[in-house]
């Protein structure tokens, strides 16, 4: 992998992992467009530790709280406003932890194909628009229930589909629930560290157990360049949500999903 190679891939997943556009269809669909290889196991990790990086990095006071705060509260068994937070972060993560278990072969046999991301990428994003329009937008992260994080968790076992964007599912629950779009946005970039920690640790158990030559000079850049990317896509999306809402977003998944039937089918 050149650098150029590396630097557009890295690119695109840093700056698609957070916002609800689907980051998995990207990188699927780039390399078949621009006749690329695959990058490999190895990239995948890097731009997943370079993403995970980013978020933490953003939220590193929520981060810290909220992990402090669930550590004391294994210890204690007592719940302040933070370890609840933390434990319905928990709680969040469940359904797509089992969900990717089970159906990780599956999803990779045969829900990779353009038409799917297409299909994924219209239909979620239409589902997107309708819960940020229809959604009463009164409620922060904190008043979430139980219920709710159900919810939201089950809705986020949806994001194995290609296309359909683990951070737009679950900001299309959370709106839909009444949370405000910078809540929802908060929640959903929360939920993102344990499943990109998940996502990272199988495919670096896969990686150990293969044989696969590493180029570091392409991880290296990978990482930075996935990290820098998202760290500022996170930053302009929390500045700018509550003004222009989703409807960009859900414009520009309409015409992505279009040119992909167009150019696939």
């Amino acid at each position: 992998m050149d650098a150029l190679h590396a630097i557009v891939l890295a690119l695109v997943q840093g700056l698609t992992e957070f916002l609800p556009v689907s980051s998995s269809a990207h990188l699927i669909l780039l390399p078949r467009l621009l006749g690329w290889t695959d990058q490999g196991l190895a990239f995948d990790v890097a731009v997943h530790i370079g993403t995970l990086t980013a978020v933490i990095a953003y939220f590193r006071h929520d981060v810290m709280n909220l992990f402090s705060a669930w550590i004391q509260s294994c210890v204690s068994w007592q719940l302040d406003a933070n370890a609840r937070l933390a434990w319905l972060v928990v709680l969040g993560t469940i359904p797509v932890a089992v969900a990717g278990l089970l159906l990780h072969d599956f999803i990779e046999n045969n829900l990779r194909s353009p038409v799917v991301i297409a299909v994924a990428t219209i239909g979620f994003g239409l589902i997107l628009g309708l819960a940020d329009l229809r959604g009463r937008k009164i409620r922060t992260e904190t008043s979430l229930r139980v219920t709710d994080v159900l919810w939201i968790g089950l809705a986020q076992a949806l994001a194995l589909i290609p296309g359909t964007s683990r951070s737009g599912i679950t900001m299309t629950a959370a709106l839909a629930l009444g949370l405000t779009r910078s809540a929802a946005a908060r929640f959903s970039f929360l939920l993102s560290v344990p499943v990109i920690l998940m996502a990272g640790g199988y495919e670096s158990l896969q990686l150990l157990q293969q044989a696969e030559p590493v180029a570091w000079g392409s991880i290296v850049l990978g990482t930075v360049v996935a990290g820098v990317s998202a760290y500022l896509s996170i930053h302009f999306f929390m500045q700018l949500i509550e003004k222009v809402g989703m409807l960009p977003f859900v414009i520009y998944r309409l015409l992505l999903g279009v040119l992909l039937l167009l150019l696939f089918v």
